[in-house]
């Protein structure tokens, strides 16, 4: 699995990352860097939650990349 991790910046200057392939899976930050780290520790949760309730989750080999 590859997640990949949109990004862009808003008008007003924040941050917000995204994981379209976890719905709802999204953060803001103050820099590029501080969203996609965020961004990413909300995934594992996500990911976390889901193993830990049954769902299935994707093989993880390489969990994500950047875009942009």
């Amino acid at each position: 699995m590859n997640l990949i991790i949109e990004i862009e910046q808003e008008e007003d200057g924040r941050w917000i990352a995204e994981v379209p392939d976890l719905p709802g899976v999204l953060a803001y930050g103050h820099t590029r860097e501080e969203a996609i780290a965020r961004v990413k520790a909300l995934s594992l949760r996500v990911l976390a939650d889901r193993m830990e309730n049954g769902e299935a989750v994707p093989e993880m080999d390489e969990v994500f990349s950047v875009t942009a």
